[in-house]
């Protein structure tokens, strides 16, 4: 009998595809269809877990379905990401504006990525010290304490490197290996490899022009043809929305969102801080927030939902370059460089709160200045090479409890509402990249302010 359930599932998964289908034919824009179907994958996966319940196996065999799309999306994204920071990286060297200005603008990103991570950690240390958490006040369940297994266990990979040599661990030995994202900091060895090559053609450049300009035509064309590639990909984002929207809301635990309803409320009310700083920032610099608002929104939406900064990343540059006029060269910059640097929510936000609700088990008083100060510096160090993929938080908190020396198996807490949290926490990573490369053209006076203030903008899917 539950066979049939399942197909019934199926079937109505599937006429919501149709659906959404029909109304890309009709030519309705791309960001009305990924709404539609955030819309429709939580109302659909609410009403999965109210017909048969989140733990049942009618649940579980349906959504094995359900992510032939939703994660057969993400693994198409996941495929060309690595490319895609490569060639954008090295393609951003043979644009003739970013040649002139490359120290200043990779400076300048990078810098506004690590600033606003340690303001993101006093964000989280605030906040984690207005809502009084504490590590003692959660009850660890089987869940928690196999969570607490798995960190022990990954902790021991990098628990015998000091400072100095995990920042060598982002240094890329193989690059080749890099490329297969086999390392948790294997994006941003990419990112180095590139930008070695870059300087490299920056110098044959000057000394034999000619070859110079045949390698510059070889990196367009990869490019163009890779960004061929992610359109056709992106293409399909709102039915990889739907999927992982019904997967989230169908299988989420509910009850222990209420249980530690004071934790997710805490995290969010730190994530929209830093949001609204993000808003202030581009302000500052005379730019329209609303406007960064409205068009960033469809991204943001998909960062949410997916919870991969890297998924998200064609569609951060895409943004950038088309919606914020950011000039391609910097767009690839600042897209690029956050998924491994300067991550707000992730390596900012998430690792502070822990190191906070856990030093009173060890006996630190949270409130000591040169707590509060060291905690700030080692999370905005630590924030380089935290890989923009699930996890990445996990591995950010890691590396900061163990700095710090605090007990790393208390990271694995908040494992049953991780999820919901972690979703905030990867639209906050992709905003604070985007926020780096407008800001960016902005003070080297690149950005194209005409498109930034453009109130109708085509969403470009050829």
């Amino acid at each position: 009998m539950s066979t049939v359930w399942i197909l019934l599932n199926i079937a109505i998964m599937l006429l919501i595809i149709f659906g959404l289908y029909t109304m890309q034919k009709k030519h309705i824009s791309f960001s009305k269809r990924v709404f539609t179907a955030l819309a429709v994958g939580i109302v659909f996966g609410v009403g999965l877990q109210l017909t048969y319940g989140a733990k049942t196996d009618i649940i579980k065999d349906s959504i094995e379905w359900f992510n032939i799309v939703g994660k057969g999306y993400i693994k198409l994204l996941q495929m060309i990401v690595m490319p895609l920071v490569f060639i954008s990286i090295l393609a951003a060297f043979t644009k003739v504006k970013l040649t002139n200005n490359i120290g200043k603008i990779s400076s300048l990103i990078i810098g506004i990525l690590i600033a606003t991570t340690a303001v993101s950690a006093a964000i989280g240390i605030g906040t984690t010290l207005a809502f009084h958490l504490e590590a003692v006040q959660i009850q660890q369940g089987d869940q928690e304490t196999n969570r607490a297994a798995q960190l022990e266990k990954t902790f021991g990979q990098i628990q015998d490197l000091s400072l100095p040599q995990k920042i060598v661990e982002l240094l890329p030995a193989n690059p080749f290996l890099d490329l297969t994202g086999q390392r948790s900091t294997s994006t941003i060895a990419v990112v180095i490899f590139a930008a070695l090559l870059g300087m490299a053609f920056l110098g044959v450049k000057g000394k034999q022009p000619e070859h110079a300009t045949f390698f510059a035509k070889i990196v367009d064309t990869f490019y163009t043809i890779i960004m061929r590639v992610v359109s056709i990909i992106l293409r399909l984002t709102p039915y990889g929305v739907l999927a992982l929207m019904t997967k989230v809301t169908a299988t989420s635990d509910y009850l222990a969102i209420l249980k530690l309803g004071k934790f997710v409320l805490a995290s969010y009310v730190a994530i929209l801080i830093m949001f609204a700083i993000h808003l202030i920032l581009l302000a500052v610099t005379g730019l329209n927030p609303i406007s960064y608002l409205k068009k960033t929104f469809p991204v943001l939406t998909f960062a949410f939902t997916s919870r991969s900064s890297a998924g998200a990343l064609p569609l951060n540059v895409e943004t950038q370059r088309d919606k914020l006029g950011v000039p391609e060269g910097i767009a690839n910059f600042a897209g690029s460089f956050g998924l491994s640097i300067g991550q707000n929510g992730c390596a900012g936000i998430y690792p502070a709160m822990l190191a906070v609700m856990i030093a009173p088990t060890i006996g630190i008083d949270p409130l000591t200045p040169s707590f509060i100060v060291s905690l700030i510096a080692v999370v905005a160090i630590s924030s380089f090479g935290v890989a923009g993929v699930g996890g990445g938080a996990t591995f950010a908190a890691l590396l900061v409890l163990s700095t710090m020396n605090m007990p790393i198996a208390l990271a694995g807490l908040l494992i049953s509402v991780e999820p919901l949290i972690d979703m905030g926490r990867t639209a906050l990573n992709v905003s604070g990249s985007m926020v780096a490369g407008v800001i960016t053209s902005r003070v080297t006076k690149e950005l194209d302010t005409n498109i930034y203030n453009e109130q109708t903008q085509k969403h470009v899917e050829a």
